[in-house]
């Protein structure tokens, strides 16, 4: 019986990779990754170069990303499918050999994969391998520590509403926004009420080719869905 794998890629640099990450990408047999229909996906972009030849990659395409609003029963209908169906098919694959699935990050902090771990409980053997985290690598690029002495950091979605988002920057000493795009003006407004919009910054493609580090303040045009926003504690210190 083989198990599935999943990788932790780390935050998006090839050599922020684990070496247990790296050993089974390169060694695998079976690669599966997510990725939005039509493109190559940020996963498969991180092990270019990396993969065994003659590997077989099963690309898992979203059926849905924003086109339904996550709050709508549909989004719920159809994304729940798609799971199924590819733990049905890694069950399948599983039953002879092993096989590697790519998650950016850490699996167990915001993964797709968590989605396909729940389902394969008792019908598979699995290995989580973590990775560092994409926030923070996008901190560290920011040359700032994100915490200090009894901060206390709060992670949030810039998918929520401007109440909850103002609500929670209000009440940390730390703050890490993901999932920007077009919640930005959202996030913009709930930050200038919570009177922490001055000390944002907002961190693009971290660790990456093409990476930025800007106060939010100096924004003007679109950012990627997948930024970061950051608001350093500023805590105890000796």
């Amino acid at each position: 019986m083989g198990t599935v794998f999943c990788a932790g890629l780390g935050p998006g640099d090839p050599d922020l990779m684990s070496v247990r990450s790296h050993r089974l990408i390169s060694g695998a047999r079976h690669i599966a990754y997510f990725r939005k229909s039509g493109r190559q996906g940020q996963a498969r972009a991180i092990v270019e170069g990396m993969l065994a030849d003659g590997v077989t990659e099963h690309a898992m395409e979203y059926p849905v990303t924003t086109e339904i609003h996550f709050s709508d029963p549909e989004y719920n209908r159809v994304l729940a499918a798609f799971y199924d169906q590819w733990a049905d098919t890694l069950a399948e694959i599983a039953q002879d050999e092993d096989v590697v699935v790519l998650c950016e990050g850490d699996p167990f902090l915001y993964g797709s994969y968590m989605h396909l771990y729940t389902r394969l409980q008792g019908r598979a053997e699995q290995e989580i391998v973590p990775g560092i985290t994409g926030m923070s690598g996008c901190w560290t690029a920011s040359g700032q520590p994100i915490t200090w002495g009894d901060d206390v950091l709060t992670v949030a979605m810039a998918t929520l509403s401007e109440d909850e988002l103002a609500k929670r920057a209000a009440e940390t000493d730390a703050l890490v926004v993901m999932k920007i795009g077009r919640n930005l003006p959202k996030l913009r407004r709930a930050l200038e009420r919570a009177g922490r919009a001055e000390d944002a910054w907002l961190v693009e493609r971290g660790t990456m080719p093409g990476q930025t580090v800007q106060k939010l303040s100096e924004i003007t045009g679109d950012v990627p869905y997948f930024s970061i926003v950051l608001v350093h504690g500023q805590g105890r210190r000796p």
